[in-house]
């Protein structure tokens, strides 16, 4: 094992920058797409609608069944710090060919009745038509990122993230390269393609990105991806693993579904506001999960260890970053504040809608700092059950309730906003008292 201390500023920063990179690389394809086609000349609003709307239900799916990445490195993190790696060797192919055959299912399953499931989302109409487009061509690329995820699973659990930053970046910049090219196409060349462009533009990105995932492993790796019997005796404490995380994201998935199935309910700049809004609020979620991810993969290799006082400082450690970043966060959206809704439309009623509720995802920024670090240790740890716990009572406790109370008071977007805070405040409270009271005496009496 490398010598470096694991708990120095340039260790963390060597797991956690890369993986950050890596991390917004997720929202900027989507945030690509709905910035893109939101200044497409016909019909923008309900564009910027139908995307921001597949968006949700297909994040939704990647998060549910993506689960299995957290539990994958969590192992391997863990056996890494234990010295015992060579004792999982079977278990990384198995894992991913788990993964993509859950996809496949999932895919086979939807497909059939995409206009039902987008009708639930309150879409109808021209919005409903633009989301059947969008998504028919879309999903086809959900395996891809399934299998994409898979080994940066692999990868993060040996302690790099290197290799993920890589594949990432190139994904991201070439969706964005195709999303202008196919949106609004090159005259004498190739025709304006519009919402369906810009499906086929992260098609083409996830694809990329899981062929140079596929060579990295074999390559970088000494990890071998061919199927070998017998069934692991991790695997089924990954899939117990990652069957918690399921029933986790499934409550993290009520709250995105209530979120936008109210705005769209509210009218098409409501949703296309929305789209703008938790568009930006992923990006800088997935930006602060950059140092979640380190804490996740050291805190696999620090309990696999028993070294519960290396633990409690990088809590420590992790927290104050986070904060550095989030409060960083917050300054520039300020300074930005409506240039960024620009980015996206130039509708002014949708704009207006984005800018008297940008405050609140601003100011959110601290308690989704201290809530992401501290679920990323918990992953690390292999604490999933009380991650769906947490995330369980924060959904049906605090989100359920807040939304509909904010409905009933006529708060439109305020209310979901308020719910999205009232959901964060308790994901980051229980996890903080929970670790404290866990830790802290075993690092006093180590």
């Amino acid at each position: 094992m490398s010598k470096t201390n694991p708990l120095s500023f340039k260790n963390i920063n060597r797991l956690a920058v890369p993986a950050l990179l890596a991390g917004i690389a997720e929202p900027i394809l989507s945030a690509t797409d709905a910035a893109v086609v939101g200044n497409v000349q016909v019909n923008a609003t309900e564009v910027l609608a139908a995307v921001g709307i597949v968006g949700s239900f297909l994040s939704a799916l990647i998060w549910v069944l993506g689960q299995t990445r957290s539990a994958l490195q969590a192992i391997i993190a863990q056996y890494y710090g234990a010295d015992k790696i060579d004792e999982i060797s079977t278990l990384p192919a198995q894992a991913i060919y788990f993964n993509v055959f859950l996809s496949i299912v999932i895919l086979a399953g939807t497909l059939p009745f995409i206009e039902g499931i987008f009708s639930l989302y309150n879409a109808s109409g021209l919005i409903l038509d633009y989301c059947v487009q969008y998504y028919s061509i879309r999903v086809w690329g959900f395996p891809l990122t399934l299998f994409t995820f898979a080994v940066f699973g692999i990868f993060r659990g040996l302690q790099n993230t290197f290799w993920p930053m890589v594949v990432a970046l190139i994904g991201a910049g070439v969706n964005i390269v195709l999303d202008f090219i196919l949106v609004y196409g090159i005259e004498g060349y190739i025709p304006a393609m519009q919402i369906e462009g810009a499906a086929y533009a992260s098609l083409g990105a996830q694809g990329l990105m899981a062929v140079l995932s596929l060579i990295l492993v074999l390559i970088k790796t000494n990890v071998s991806l061919r199927l070998r019997f017998p069934i692991h005796p991790e695997l089924w404490r990954l899939v117990g693993m990652a069957l918690n995380l399921f029933v986790r994201t499934i409550a993290l998935n009520v709250a995105l579904y209530l979120a936008n199935s109210f705005a769209t309910d509210y009218g098409a700049s409501y949703i296309a506001a929305q789209t703008i809004l938790i568009n930006i609020w992923l990006f800088s979620a997935f930006f602060i999960d950059g140092y979640a991810a380190a804490g996740n993969i050291l805190a696999g290799r620090f309990l696999g260890a028993k070294d519960y006082d290396s633990l409690w400082q990088l809590s420590k450690k992790l927290t104050r970053y986070s904060l550095f970043i989030a409060g960083a966060l917050m300054l520039i959206s300020a300074l930005l504040y409506t240039r960024l809704g620009l980015l996206f439309t130039k509708e002014p009623e949708v704009i207006l809608r984005f800018t008297a509720l940008f405050f609140v995802v601003i100011l959110m920024q601290p308690l989704n700092a201290l809530a992401f670090i501290f679920d990323g240790i918990y992953k690390g740890m292999g604490e999933m059950k009380y991650l769906r716990n947490v995330l369980m009572i924060a959904t049906f406790l605090g989100f359920v309730p807040a939304i509909f109370i904010g409905d009933y008071f006529g708060l439109k977007l305020y209310a979901v906003w308020i719910a999205f805070s009232v959901w964060m405040l308790i994901r980051s409270g229980a996890l903080i008292l929970n670790f404290r009271k866990r830790f802290r005496p075993k690092v006093a009496d180590s």
